[in-house]
Protein backbone atom coordinates (compact mmCIF):
# COMPACT_ATOMS: atom_id res chain seq x y z
CA UNK A 1 0.00 0.00 0.00
CA UNK A 2 2.03 2.90 -1.30
CA UNK A 3 0.20 5.63 0.95
CA UNK A 4 0.69 4.01 3.72
CA UNK A 5 4.31 3.52 2.58
CA UNK A 6 4.31 7.00 1.80
CA UNK A 7 3.27 8.95 4.98
CA UNK A 8 5.48 6.54 6.84
CA UNK A 9 8.55 7.40 5.24
CA UNK A 10 7.83 11.06 5.45
CA UNK A 11 6.87 11.08 9.46
CA UNK A 12 10.21 8.99 9.88
CA UNK A 13 12.34 11.33 7.68
CA UNK A 14 11.13 14.08 9.55
CA UNK A 15 11.48 12.77 12.74
CA UNK A 16 7.70 12.85 13.45
CA UNK A 17 7.71 9.43 14.92
CA UNK A 18 10.80 7.31 15.68
CA UNK A 19 9.10 3.88 15.29
CA UNK A 20 6.21 2.73 13.78
CA UNK A 21 3.68 -0.15 14.41
CA UNK A 22 1.96 -1.56 11.70
CA UNK A 23 1.20 -4.96 9.88
CA UNK A 24 4.27 -7.03 7.53
CA UNK A 25 4.13 -10.31 5.91
CA UNK A 26 4.87 -13.01 8.52
CA UNK A 27 5.77 -16.49 7.76
CA UNK A 28 3.43 -18.55 5.21
CA UNK A 29 0.89 -16.46 4.60
CA UNK A 30 0.26 -15.25 7.71
CA UNK A 31 0.08 -11.32 8.95
CA UNK A 32 2.41 -10.05 11.64
CA UNK A 33 3.02 -7.20 13.97
CA UNK A 34 6.50 -5.22 12.39
CA UNK A 35 7.69 -2.16 13.86
CA UNK A 36 9.54 0.22 11.54
CA UNK A 37 12.30 2.49 12.62
CA UNK A 38 13.91 2.94 9.20
CA UNK A 39 12.73 3.96 5.64
CA UNK A 40 13.64 0.48 4.40
CA UNK A 41 11.36 -1.75 7.43
CA UNK A 42 8.51 1.08 6.06
CA UNK A 43 9.06 -0.45 2.96
CA UNK A 44 7.63 -3.82 4.32
CA UNK A 45 4.47 -2.47 5.85
CA UNK A 46 0.89 -3.97 4.38
CA UNK A 47 -2.66 -3.37 4.68
CA UNK A 48 -4.54 -6.68 3.42
CA UNK A 49 -8.05 -7.70 4.59
CA UNK A 50 -5.89 -10.20 6.68
CA UNK A 51 -4.61 -7.06 8.81
CA UNK A 52 -7.60 -7.15 11.48
CA UNK A 53 -5.72 -7.59 15.35
CA UNK A 54 -5.38 -5.48 17.03
CA UNK A 55 -2.12 -3.20 17.25
CA UNK A 56 -2.60 -0.98 20.48
CA UNK A 57 -1.40 -3.95 23.28
CA UNK A 58 1.92 -2.97 21.95
CA UNK A 59 2.11 0.60 23.02
CA UNK A 60 2.72 -0.18 26.55
CA UNK A 61 5.37 -2.85 26.11
CA UNK A 62 8.35 -1.87 27.63
CA UNK A 63 10.76 -2.73 24.65
CA UNK A 64 8.36 -1.15 22.36
CA UNK A 65 7.39 2.52 24.36
CA UNK A 66 11.26 3.28 24.78
CA UNK A 67 11.94 3.16 21.21
CA UNK A 68 10.76 7.27 21.01
CA UNK A 69 7.49 8.69 19.57
CA UNK A 70 5.60 5.93 18.34
CA UNK A 71 3.06 6.15 15.34
CA UNK A 72 0.79 3.00 14.94
CA UNK A 73 -1.76 1.92 11.98
CA UNK A 74 -5.06 1.72 14.28
CA UNK A 75 -8.40 -0.11 13.05
CA UNK A 76 -11.38 0.74 14.83
CA UNK A 77 -11.15 -1.49 17.70
CA UNK A 78 -7.35 -0.16 18.13
CA UNK A 79 -8.65 3.37 18.08
CA UNK A 80 -10.85 2.09 21.35
CA UNK A 81 -8.30 0.36 23.27
CA UNK A 82 -6.42 3.82 22.73
CA UNK A 83 -9.47 6.02 23.94
CA UNK A 84 -9.70 3.44 27.46
CA UNK A 85 -5.90 3.62 27.40
CA UNK A 86 -6.25 7.29 27.74
CA UNK A 87 -8.98 7.18 29.94
CA UNK A 88 -6.86 5.18 32.17
CA UNK A 89 -4.07 7.45 32.23
CA UNK A 90 -1.60 5.56 30.33
CA UNK A 91 -1.58 7.40 26.82
CA UNK A 92 -1.32 11.13 26.93
CA UNK A 93 -2.73 13.10 24.13
CA UNK A 94 -0.52 13.85 21.64
CA UNK A 95 1.81 11.06 22.45
CA UNK A 96 1.07 8.77 19.83
CA UNK A 97 0.60 9.53 16.09
CA UNK A 98 -2.10 7.29 14.49
CA UNK A 99 -3.73 6.45 10.89
CA UNK A 100 -6.40 4.72 10.11
CA UNK A 101 -7.16 3.00 6.39
CA UNK A 102 -10.94 3.79 5.39
CA UNK A 103 -12.51 1.64 3.31
CA UNK A 104 -11.71 3.30 0.15
CA UNK A 105 -7.48 3.10 0.87
CA UNK A 106 -7.61 6.18 1.85
CA UNK A 107 -5.35 7.61 5.24
CA UNK A 108 -7.53 9.36 8.19
CA UNK A 109 -4.60 11.04 10.22
CA UNK A 110 -5.80 11.67 14.26
CA UNK A 111 -4.05 14.67 15.97
CA UNK A 112 -5.60 14.43 18.94
CA UNK A 113 -7.94 12.31 21.16
CA UNK A 114 -11.06 14.57 20.32
CA UNK A 115 -10.72 14.16 16.38
CA UNK A 116 -10.73 9.75 17.46
CA UNK A 117 -13.55 10.67 19.65
CA UNK A 118 -15.79 12.49 17.05
CA UNK A 119 -14.79 9.46 14.78
CA UNK A 120 -15.64 6.87 16.92
CA UNK A 121 -19.62 8.29 17.30
CA UNK A 122 -20.37 7.19 14.18
CA UNK A 123 -18.36 4.29 13.80
CA UNK A 124 -19.32 0.25 14.15
CA UNK A 125 -18.74 -0.94 17.48
CA UNK A 126 -21.31 -4.22 17.86
CA UNK A 127 -19.87 -7.79 17.67
CA UNK A 128 -20.47 -9.56 14.96
CA UNK A 129 -23.85 -11.82 14.80
CA UNK A 130 -22.44 -14.99 15.09
CA UNK A 131 -21.21 -14.04 18.64
CA UNK A 132 -24.32 -12.66 19.05
CA UNK A 133 -25.82 -15.72 18.16
CA UNK A 134 -23.41 -17.40 20.94
CA UNK A 135 -23.83 -15.51 23.51
CA UNK A 136 -27.52 -15.60 23.25
CA UNK A 137 -27.18 -19.06 23.42
CA UNK A 138 -24.76 -19.20 26.75
CA UNK A 139 -27.41 -16.62 28.03
CA UNK A 140 -30.27 -18.80 27.39
CA UNK A 141 -28.83 -21.67 29.70
CA UNK A 142 -29.82 -22.33 33.30
CA UNK A 143 -27.02 -21.22 35.74
CA UNK A 144 -26.18 -24.62 36.26
CA UNK A 145 -25.65 -24.94 32.36
CA UNK A 146 -23.70 -22.21 32.05
CA UNK A 147 -21.42 -23.37 34.94
CA UNK A 148 -20.81 -26.69 33.43
CA UNK A 149 -20.62 -24.91 29.70
CA UNK A 150 -17.50 -22.66 31.45
CA UNK A 151 -16.01 -25.29 33.35
CA UNK A 152 -15.61 -27.06 30.67
CA UNK A 153 -13.93 -24.56 28.63
CA UNK A 154 -11.65 -23.59 31.56
CA UNK A 155 -10.48 -27.04 31.66
CA UNK A 156 -8.73 -27.10 28.32
CA UNK A 157 -6.56 -23.87 29.26
CA UNK A 158 -3.00 -24.39 29.72
CA UNK A 159 -2.13 -21.55 31.86
CA UNK A 160 0.20 -20.25 28.62
CA UNK A 161 -1.23 -16.46 29.50
CA UNK A 162 -1.56 -15.69 25.32
CA UNK A 163 -5.00 -14.09 26.29
CA UNK A 164 -3.50 -11.33 28.48
CA UNK A 165 -0.23 -11.23 26.01
CA UNK A 166 -2.49 -9.74 23.37
CA UNK A 167 -4.96 -8.44 25.49
CA UNK A 168 -4.24 -4.25 25.49
CA UNK A 169 -6.51 -3.54 28.70
CA UNK A 170 -3.51 -5.97 30.33
CA UNK A 171 -0.87 -3.85 31.34
CA UNK A 172 0.04 -4.20 34.71
CA UNK A 173 3.55 -4.71 35.29
CA UNK A 174 2.81 -7.58 37.63
CA UNK A 175 -0.16 -9.37 37.00
CA UNK A 176 -2.13 -11.21 40.35
CA UNK A 177 -1.57 -14.66 38.84
CA UNK A 178 2.38 -13.78 38.99
CA UNK A 179 2.34 -12.97 42.59
CA UNK A 180 3.47 -15.47 45.09
CA UNK A 181 3.53 -14.20 48.61
CA UNK A 182 1.13 -15.00 48.84
CA UNK A 183 -0.07 -17.09 46.14
CA UNK A 184 -3.66 -15.85 45.31
CA UNK A 185 -3.96 -17.76 41.73
CA UNK A 186 -2.55 -21.48 41.79
CA UNK A 187 0.14 -21.39 38.39
CA UNK A 188 -1.09 -25.23 37.84
CA UNK A 189 -3.08 -25.80 35.27
CA UNK A 190 -6.35 -27.59 36.89
CA UNK A 191 -10.11 -27.11 37.58
CA UNK A 192 -9.74 -24.48 40.72
CA UNK A 193 -6.50 -22.75 39.30
CA UNK A 194 -8.13 -22.00 35.69
CA UNK A 195 -11.39 -20.76 37.11
CA UNK A 196 -9.89 -18.51 39.66
CA UNK A 197 -7.62 -17.11 36.73
CA UNK A 198 -10.60 -16.56 34.20
CA UNK A 199 -12.63 -14.95 36.56
CA UNK A 200 -10.11 -12.67 37.64
CA UNK A 201 -9.70 -11.67 34.75
CA UNK A 202 -12.76 -11.17 32.97
CA UNK A 203 -13.66 -9.29 36.50
CA UNK A 204 -11.11 -7.12 35.77
CA UNK A 205 -11.94 -6.15 32.37
CA UNK A 206 -15.72 -5.74 32.71
CA UNK A 207 -16.47 -2.04 32.34
CA UNK A 208 -12.88 -2.04 30.11
CA UNK A 209 -13.10 -4.49 27.49
CA UNK A 210 -13.60 -2.91 23.98
CA UNK A 211 -14.67 -6.14 22.29
CA UNK A 212 -11.40 -6.65 20.28
CA UNK A 213 -11.71 -10.55 20.50
CA UNK A 214 -7.77 -10.76 20.41
CA UNK A 215 -7.86 -12.73 23.93
CA UNK A 216 -9.82 -15.37 21.76
CA UNK A 217 -7.65 -15.18 18.60
CA UNK A 218 -4.75 -15.74 20.88
CA UNK A 219 -5.89 -19.11 22.56
CA UNK A 220 -4.25 -21.80 21.13
CA UNK A 221 -6.73 -24.28 23.15
CA UNK A 222 -9.91 -22.26 21.20
CA UNK A 223 -11.77 -21.22 24.25
CA UNK A 224 -14.23 -18.25 23.88
CA UNK A 225 -12.54 -16.15 25.95
CA UNK A 226 -13.85 -13.21 24.06
CA UNK A 227 -17.86 -13.68 24.76
CA UNK A 228 -17.24 -14.13 28.74
CA UNK A 229 -16.07 -10.49 28.77
CA UNK A 230 -18.67 -9.35 26.00
CA UNK A 231 -21.27 -10.98 28.35
CA UNK A 232 -20.55 -7.81 30.84
CA UNK A 233 -20.73 -5.21 28.59
CA UNK A 234 -24.17 -4.34 28.25
CA UNK A 235 -24.79 -4.87 31.85
CA UNK A 236 -22.01 -1.85 32.16
CA UNK A 237 -24.07 0.01 29.74
CA UNK A 238 -27.75 -0.97 31.12
CA UNK A 239 -26.55 -0.44 34.68
CA UNK A 240 -24.11 2.24 34.95
CA UNK A 241 -24.46 3.94 31.29
CA UNK A 242 -21.07 3.54 30.18
CA UNK A 243 -19.00 1.90 26.91
CA UNK A 244 -15.55 1.75 27.47
CA UNK A 245 -13.22 3.07 24.55
CA UNK A 246 -15.12 5.59 23.09
CA UNK A 247 -13.95 8.79 25.04
CA UNK A 248 -10.41 9.80 26.44
CA UNK A 249 -11.48 10.97 29.82
CA UNK A 250 -14.64 8.44 30.41
CA UNK A 251 -14.35 7.06 34.04
CA UNK A 252 -14.08 3.59 34.76
CA UNK A 253 -17.77 2.32 35.69
CA UNK A 254 -16.72 -0.12 38.56
CA UNK A 255 -14.67 2.25 40.00
CA UNK A 256 -16.53 5.21 40.78
CA UNK A 257 -20.39 5.74 42.63
CA UNK A 258 -23.09 7.94 42.83
CA UNK A 259 -24.96 8.70 46.11
CA UNK A 260 -28.33 8.25 44.14
CA UNK A 261 -27.04 5.01 42.41
CA UNK A 262 -30.35 3.00 42.44
CA UNK A 263 -28.57 -0.10 43.42
CA UNK A 264 -30.85 -2.37 41.62
CA UNK A 265 -28.31 -4.61 40.58
CA UNK A 266 -27.36 -5.70 43.95
CA UNK A 267 -29.54 -9.29 45.06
Amino acid sequence: MNELINKVTKLLNDKTIDAFIGYGQGSTDRVRAIFARTVEQASKLIYTPACTFNLSGYLLKHEVKHLGKLGILANVAALRSIMQLASEFQIKDGEVYILFVNDDASLTEFSDFQSIEAFLEKANIDITPDEKARIEKIEAMSVSERWEFWNKEFEKCIKCYACRAACPMCYCHRCTTDVNQPQWIPVASHERGNLDYHLMRAMHLAGRCINCGECANACPMDIPLNLLTYQLIDPIKTGFGATAGMKADAVYALSTFKPDDKENFII
